[in-house]
């Protein structure tokens, strides 16, 4: 599928540039979306960070080099973008199990990391319920953060912000703020460039923000909306998950240059029936 083959391209231009810079905006372009995005799917699809499946692949290039005698192993941590050589060496062992000397002798046990290749399969089974909405632009008010951290670290430390806002005692009065539809308590994901992205826990609203209150724009778009059922944050985590892996690819739509919005409904977030809803900014693919 087109989806599918252009994400085997952007990986054809990392693997292309493995002993040079590679750059994620550059893949981004040759995969039809944000930067953001790009991380962010193939997090999902791989199961591995980008960073780290670009690290492997480098210190399996740089293993085979070492054993071939293709140069002295402070060049080939330089071919492989380490410009120094305690670095690689940490590096090196992580993934191999001994030092890059070490590598020289013969006999010794390495390990490869293959290419990635992308391809459709049979997954999943369980429904997805959505629709699909087009959207005025509103405006939020509430307390933002500014993250700059791997996309898995976002599993971790988005939660944490909310269990500090929550224990802050914001949340009550930032609900003061909702006046206006989507009628929920919102975690929306702007900014997005790269690894670094603002998130914010606020609701949709027509009144200007109080002094320890900030505003941010969500521009009009179309969205893809899921129903979200089950206890958070592992419900919503995985239903994310679902959505790139499984829908997105054969949706006909791809994500669209808006942020990502979860709703929050009143409840018990630790309940097995508690709902909410996950917000995908689309568009239709081009012909």
């Amino acid at each position: 599928m087109e989806w599918i083959a252009r994400l085997n391209e952007a990986v054809s231009y990392m693997e292309n540039n493995l002993d040079k810079e590679i750059s994620y905006e550059r893949a981004a372009r040759i995969a039809c979306c944000s930067t953001f995005h790009f991380i962010r799917m193939f997090t999902f699809i791989a199961g591995i960070p980008l960073s780290e499946y670009v690290r492997r692949r480098r210190l399996t290039l740089a293993a085979f080099d070492i054993q071939r005698g293709d140069g002295k192993i402070v060049d080939i941590a330089l071919r492989y973008g380490y410009e120094s050589p305690t670095a690689f060496n940490r590096a090196f062992h992580v993934v191999h199990g001994m030092s890059p000397s070490e590598a020289r002798r013969a006999g010794v046990v390495l390990k490869a990391h293959p290419r990635m290749i992308f391809s459709m399969a049979i997954t999943g089974g369980a429904e997805m319920q959505y629709r699909i909405e087009k959207k005025e632009s509103f405006t939020i008010v509430g307390v933002g953060q500014h993250f700059s951290v791997k996309m898995e670290e976002c599993f971790e430390e988005v939660p944490k912000f909310w269990q500090r806002t929550i224990q802050s005692g914001e949340i009550p009065r930032i609900m003061e703020y909702l006046d206006r539809e989507p009628q929920g308590l919102l975690g929306v994901c702007g900014n997005m460039e790269g690894d670094d992205f603002d998130y914010f826990i606020a609701v949709a609203s027509t009144r200007k923000a109080g002094d320890s209150f900030v505003e941010y724009r969500i521009p009009a778009s179309t969205w893809a909306i899921f129903e979200c059922i089950g206890p958070m944050p592992h419900a919503i985590q995985d239903l994310q998950r679902r959505i790139i892996t499984e829908w997105l690819p054969i949706s006909g739509y791809e994500y669209s240059n808006a942020p990502d919005i979860e709703v929050y409904f009143a409840g018990d977030q630790q309940a097995n029936d508690y709902r909410c809803e996950v917000w995908l900014p689309v568009t239709r693919k081009s012909d």
